[in-house]
């Protein structure tokens, strides 16, 4: 062993390391100069690949030169990097499966020595897919996929949670920022169209952002979900009820479900258990990740005009997990006012072998008038973070909840700061997030956007707010009929302004030939809101006109002037009324209504007179006195509220109601004694891929001698208008009953045998079929009371009524045209317009 004498050993030893440390410090700085020599003289490109429409980054998309060929792939996180001597004279093609491919021409003129880019890809139709090998490795993927939804899909867990951050951005499409700003109505605004992004092929303004975040709790058996909110920006809406449903509670999208939501509509999941039925899959591609291996599945319909998506897939390898899923709405699509839809969900490993949702993305374009015209742009992007599954905490918030969906918005989540929001948002806004909030707040403190606010709604809903009033609707001002003459009337409420929990409304009206005032007055004081309980009161004194429920055309209505059947009497009757209500709901979705009413009858055309009715009479005749009890079973109903009313958004079952009345005579003049008991069972009922159904069976029993407006007077319609709830080919009046059993059924297909030829496919025809029918008695004792001369109303005597119907739908994304026949009872009647009837109506839905 070499050894260095004792007292030379250590300075010699110092000395020696030094001098190495100067060469490999000389060495090291000789090789960063060299490198930085030759990286000065590289021209890099680097490159983003994008979807043109989600934004979303496509990972493991072809980039290569049409020259050279030379090439690569983009990482998974859709990024790609290329370094050269000098710049090529050549082309960059991108591609990817589903898009048009992109090219950029390169020149070796360019100055710059690094160009960063993003390339937005633009996407085509797949197409069909033509398997030509006898063993489909696309299809034996699918199957996997299927297999092994048990062990993949997050509600195999017995219970999770997760924080969810929520962003809701709508822009204005196709903007032309010139011309707005010289426009006559958008001048005074012009400053907004400052944010107008070019970066896309329309230029597009962000004009609206939400964002919420929340905690989310579910628990498979016994089935509970709950979320409470943390934060909830909701700029410009101060409806609970809407911010409440920008959380996950109503958002849940699965994709390993069958189908897929898409508005009202369900389509097939590209994972369904029946997808071969409607998909062609083949794998264009195989990938390794982080040491983990993907299938890239592209998915197409087999058949143009289905409810259907096209798209792609990463899959798993080992669990055969999705790990991302783009859907996309083919162009032939039956979705009203869309010209292109996104959807995509991302999954990331929690642990080692679980893969739970980790983003959420919705884009759509929406073009009311065409895609040439100003459209709107939705973006939604969920977020999740923070999972927790099968957890006892999980549990221990679940039992908080006092029935099995509960959503908690408290007011402290409406109020958080700007730096709460800054530090809590799972990805930071971007520029033109950013700019939405100043732009809203600025538009919200001027009086002339208030003003073009408020003329909007007014034409649209109906109703005008001023002040702490509301004016309207304007389309009751001015009516006309045999009886007024030309009509008149002026509606006066309060709004939220007035006061939080009491509305007050009231109406006169006045007719030019009979020269009498009519009117009504009302008050609406909600006690409770969640769970909802009010009491209700009011005075009229008008004409039955004759709307029942909330989307019927009412007689004293402009519209329904010119869509009267030709020679059918209108029947007139003068009612004065007073009535209280008391009304209590439950969290179940469970609800009691208390009525009170007077009521004085007083037939005035083509009804039979009140002199008929004065025999036998205790009080005044046709004047009752009534108390009722109605008890509804909606369960965990959901409703879109205002500040006083709400309108309901369905229950996941049958809705089902009873109602008890009880007529009195000797108070108020009352001159009646009788029982009713009615009640109803109804359901709209999605049965995916076969639209959706809506069926209401129904039935009552009146016990006593009754003048005819207090028995059971099966619904007619009288104008050329559908009605849903009504018999369209019987009048007002034609038939009369005391005990009763119906049924009202209406099958929507989608666009059913559209689909078949090309003409019907782009028009977006749907189609649909409807049977309505009522079996009803009435006993001798009301027929001898009611059966007087000139009487326009008659017995079905145990015989059933029934109309049949079908017609199209959606013609120019708005009309619908019903053909009804009557069928039943027979003989039919003489006049060959009672036996048919062509029905319109409209509606805008998607």
């Amino acid at each position: 062993m070499f050894r260095l004498p004792h007292r030379l050993a250590a300075s010699t030893f110092i000395h020696y390391i030094c001098c190495m440390a100067r060469s490999c410090m000389l060495v090291f700085l000789l090789i960063l100069f060299l490198a930085g020599s030759t990286y000065a003289q590289q021209k890099v490109l680097m490159g983003t690949v994008k979807d043109a429409h989600s934004d979303e980054i496509i990972p493991f998309a072809s980039v290569s030169f049409l020259k050279n060929k030379a090439g690569l792939l983009t990482d998974s996180s859709g990024q790609f990097l290329f370094r050269f001597e000098k710049w090529p004279q050549d082309s960059l093609e991108i591609t990817y499966v589903g898009y048009q491919a992109y090219y950029y021409p390169l020149s070796d003129t360019i100055s710059e020595d690094t160009i960063r880019l993003t390339f937005a890809l633009e996407r085509a139709s797949i197409g069909a897919v033509v398997v030509k090998s006898k063993f489909n490795r696309g299809l034996s993927v699918w199957r996997r996929i299927v297999k092994n939804k048990p062990r993949n899909d997050r509600y195999r867990f017995a219970n999770f949670s997760y924080e969810l951050y929520n962003k809701l951005e709508l822009d204005l499409n196709n903007i032309n920022k010139d011309k707005l700003k010289k426009g006559l109505f958008t001048k005074p605004v012009g400053f907004i169209f400052d944010n107008v992004d070019t970066t896309e092929e329309k230029p597009f303004l962000p004009v609206y952002l939400t964002e919420s975040i929340s905690d989310y709790f579910y628990q498979k058996s016994p089935k509970r979900y709950r979320e409470v909110f943390k934060a909830s920006k909701t700029i410009g809406i101060e409806n609970q009820s809407l911010a409440e449903k920008l959380g996950g509670m109503d958002q849940n999208v699965n994709v390993y479900n069958n189908f897929i939501p898409v508005f009202d509509k369900q389509f097939v999941s590209p994972a369904s258990d029946n997808g071969d039925a409607y998909y062609e899959y083949r794998v264009t591609d195989t990938q390794y990740v982080a040491g983990k291996r993907y299938y890239h599945l592209v998915f197409s319909p087999k058949r143009k005009g289905e409810n259907t998506f096209e798209g792609d897939a990463w899959i798993h390898d080992t669990t055969f997990a999705i790990q991302k899923m783009n859907l996309r709405l083919g162009k032939e699509a039956n979705i009203n006012f869309v010209e292109k839809l996104s959807m995509i969900q991302e999954y990331k490993l929690i642990n080692d072998s679980t893969w739970f949702l980790s983003k959420d993305k919705f884009v759509i374009n929406i073009y009311p008038v065409g895609k040439n015209s100003v459209g709107f742009i939705g973006r939604k992007t969920t977020t999740y973070k923070d999972v927790d599954v099968n957890s006892n905490n999980v549990i221990a918030e679940l039992q908080k909840n006092k029935v099995p969906e509960e959503t908690i918005l408290p007011p402290e989540a409406r109020e958080k700061t700007d730096s709460f929001w800054t530090e809590s948002r799972h990805e930071m806004l971007s520029k033109n997030e950013a700019a939405v909030y100043a732009m809203i707040d600025t538009l919200q403190k001027m009086p002339l956007f208030k003003r073009y606010t408020d003329i909007i709604g007014f034409l649209g809903t109906g109703y005008l707010n001023t002040g702490n009033f509301q004016i309207g609707p304007w389309y009751n001002w001015i009516s006309g009929n045999s009886l007024e003459g030309i009509r008149t009337r002026f509606d006066l409420g309060t709004n939220k302004h007035f006061h939080k929990d009491l509305w007050l409304h009231g109406y006169l009206a006045y007719g030019f030939t009979d020269q009498k005032i009519k009117g009504k007055a009302e008050a609406l004081y909600l006690l409770n809101r969640h769970p909802r309980m009010y009491l209700y009161g009011s005075y009229a004194k008008d004409l039955d006109n004759g709307q029942t429920y909330y989307d019927e055309i009412s007689a004293d209505n402009i519209f329904s002037l010119a869509i009267r059947k030709q020679g059918v009497p209108l029947k007139f009757m003068m009612i004065e009324e007073q009535r209280f209500e008391f009304f209590k709901e439950w969290n179940i979705g469970f609800s009691a209504l208390l009525t009170t009413s007077r009521k004085t009858f007083d037939p005035l055309r083509n009804l039979p007179d009140k002199s008929y009715f004065n025999n036998g009479a205790k009080g005044i005749p046709l004047t009752n006195f009534e108390t009722s009890l109605r008890l509804r079973f909606a369960y965990l109903e959901k409703f879109l509220e205002n500040n006083f009313f709400r309108t309901s958004l369905g229950s996941p079952l049958p809705i089902v109601e009873v109602k008890y009345s009880k007529g009195i005579s000797d108070i108020f003049n009352s001159s009646y004694d009788y029982h009713k008991i009615s009640g109803s069972i109804s359901d709209y009922h999605k049965i995916p891929p076969f639209g959706s159904v809506y069926y209401n069976l129904f039935g009552g029993r009146t016990i006593g001698t009754l003048p005819y407006m207090l028995l059971d007077i099966h619904p007619g319609n009288e104008i050329y208008y559908y009605n849903k709830y009504a018999f369209n080919m019987m009048n007002r009046f034609e038939f009369i009953g005391d005990r009763y059993t119906g049924f009202n059924v209406e099958h929507n297909f989608g666009n059913g045998i559209f689909r078949l030829t090309n003409i019907t496919r782009k028009l977006k025809f749907r189609q649909f079929w409807s049977a309505k029918g009522i079996w009803s008695t009435l006993s001798d004792a009301n027929k001898q009371l009611n059966f007087v001369p000139d009487a326009p109303f008659r017995a079905l005597d145990k015989k059933l009524y029934l109309e049949l119907g079908t017609g199209v739908d959606n013609i120019l994304r708005v009309f619908r045209v019903d053909f009804v026949w009557r069928v039943l009872p027979t003989p039919l009647p003489i006049r060959q317009q009672q036996r048919f009837g062509v029905f319109g109506s409209f509606r805008v839905a998607f």
